[in-house]
């Protein structure tokens, strides 16, 4: 009898240990992907020969990083036009505060962006890639990024692109102006 409670508690901690050793590896992975977003942000600010330029740039990204730093991360996913996750801005999305899940299922924010391809033709192909089941859809929250090959293309252009994706992860807290511009919210 008392055999029964002791195999109880030893299976009891066994799955403790094996649930605290799963959450601090997606904590540890968590910060390894939040760590590399940050050292690529430094490298592309630091890489500015013009002093003042690369203050500014620091300047703009840190306000970001203040505000994020008090907020739970966002769950998004970034898709192509085939559904397909593996965005060349899941770099940026991370360091904005995004949390990338592989699964739409998942996130609450939903972005969709394809290489060499406008806005206006997202707005044409993307409402029958959609899913109504999907979280970012029933609330709202699906977003579509103009092409950002441009975000490659210099310091500046990468900022805009962070202070962009900021204000879709959340909104009414980052207000840079470019709705409409260089991304926008697609509601159905």
């Amino acid at each position: 009898m008392g055999a029964a409670p002791q195999a109880e508690q030893t299976e009891s901690v066994k799955n403790i240990f094996y649930n605290s050793g799963h959450r601090f590896r997606n904590t540890i992975f968590a910060q390894s992907n939040k760590l590399i977003a940050m050292s690529f942000l430094n490298a592309v600010i630091n890489n500015v020969e013009d002093e003042e330029l690369r203050e500014q740039l620091q300047e703009r990204v840190d306000i970001i990083l203040h505000k994020i730093k008090f907020m739970d991360k966002v769950p998004v996913a970034c898709l192509d036009l085939e559904n397909l996750n593996g965005s060349v801005l899941n770099v940026v999305i991370e360091a904005a505060g995004g949390e990338m899940q592989e699964d739409p299922l998942q996130a609450k924010v939903l972005i969709y962006h394809q290489p060499n391809t406008s806005m206006l033709e997202l707005m044409g192909n993307v409402p029958v890639l959609l899913k109504s089941e999907w979280p970012a859809v029933e609330y709202n929250r699906v977003y579509l990024m103009d092409d950002a090959s441009a975000f490659f293309s210099d310091p500046e252009s990468f900022v805009n692109t962070l202070e962009d994706i900021a204000e879709m992860l959340y909104p009414g807290y980052f207000v840079f102006g470019n709705e409409g511009k260089t991304w926008m919210s697609f509601g159905i």
